[in-house]
């Protein structure tokens, strides 16, 4: 296969193009280099892989380096964006451009130059919204430790309404239903994944996005912390390597599947509180206690998300297979061989 990866020098997209190139896969990246990380993570690949990598330099945002990029490719895979909301609040109309204009730039690329291709879209959990009517409780069990869905035990489905909070929600969320409808609408293969957080190797995380790698950064690193609530916030966590395996078993089952939306996190069988846990674990790899710095609750934060995984789980037969534990202690044993990198 001929794979085009839009965002191919960021976290996902260096780790989904290194695991393509190793099955003998011809890879094309694109992107634009304007993400911390990009430069570092396109030299690795070139070093890995050589004059096997074929590196676009181009942006979403402009329409026809995508016509002249796609002709060709047999998978599309849409990784570029901009990814924090609170640059989103920042920036508005950058956010739009990326995200949402980007997204459409790249579906109607594939319509008119490989309209055989398959594409697949990173979407996010955000589309749902502050789900305010799923009801939040501490758990019982460690107690007081954590908090967890009152009604949902295997987290939040694909069913659940959607609700674009933040310029960042819209704009991705415009991306996710413009990847539905062009499915339905021009016969297109397409098929949306709504991930949790994704963390890994190469992940060069900053406090509003890619907040695992964050934490283990600024730890190696001896750099201040910061924590807003109380720490016993829950997420979903999927390591890449998880996520690309999805990735896989969506391309190979595109014909079935196109037109779909797929959560694809952790579940809740990998989740960790923000501090409560994920701090002990710190702490242990560390050697000692990770100081940190409370601030009070942001506007739009969620104690809780989990993924409910089982239409993925059903539909690709994929399951999770890295644990949060292992998948931290290897992030973090990769951070601190290489701090040049920070």
């Amino acid at each position: 296969m001929k794979i085009l990866i839009t965002g191919g020098a960021g976290f996902i997209g260096c780790n989904s193009a290194a695991h393509f190139l190793e099955q003998g896969h011809d890879v094309v990246v694109f992107d634009n280099l304007s993400r911390k990380g990009g430069p570092a993570n396109l030299a690795w690949l070139q070093a890995e892989f050589g004059e096997r990598l074929h590196f676009i330099q181009g942006d979403i945002r402009e329409y026809e380096g995508l016509c002249t990029a796609v002709p060709g490719n047999d998978v599309i895979l849409h990784l570029a964006s901009q990814v924090a909301v609170t640059t989103s609040v920042q920036n508005p109309r950058e956010d739009f451009e990326i995200n949402a204009l980007g997204t459409f730039n790249v579906l109607e690329a594939v319509r008119h130059h490989a309209p055989q291709a398959a594409i697949l879209y990173a979407s996010t959990n955000k589309v749902y919204g502050g789900m305010e009517a799923a009801r939040v409780e501490l758990q019982e069990n460690p107690p007081g430790n954590r908090y967890g869905y009152a009604d949902y035990p295997h987290g939040i489905p694909e069913s659940y309404p959607l609700d674009f909070h933040s310029p960042y929600g819209c704009s991705k969320g415009a991306g996710d239903q413009y990847t539905i409808d062009y499915a339905r609408i021009y016969g297109l293969r397409t098929l949306v994944f709504r991930q949790s957080c994704i963390y890994g190797r190469r992940q060069f995380g900053v406090e509003d996005q890619g907040w695992v790698a964050h934490f283990v950064i600024a730890t190696v690193m001896n750099r201040p912390i910061s924590i807003y609530g109380d720490g016993r916030q829950v997420r979903d966590l999927l390591h890449v390597s998880d996520l690309i395996r999805a990735y896989e078993l969506g391309i190979q089952k595109i014909d079935e599947l196109s037109g779909q939306a797929l959560n694809v996190g952790g579940g809740p069988a990998n989740t960790l509180s923000i501090w409560s846990e994920f701090g002990s674990l710190l702490a242990e790899l560390a050697g000692h206690e990770v100081p940190v710095q409370w601030g009070p609750w942001r506007p739009g934060d969620q104690r809780v998300f989990i993924a409910d995984i089982r239409k993925a789980a059903a539909l690709l037969g994929w399951q999770p297979t890295t644990s949060p534990t292992a998948g931290i202690r290897d992030l973090y044993t990769w951070v601190a061989a290489n701090p040049s990198l920070f």
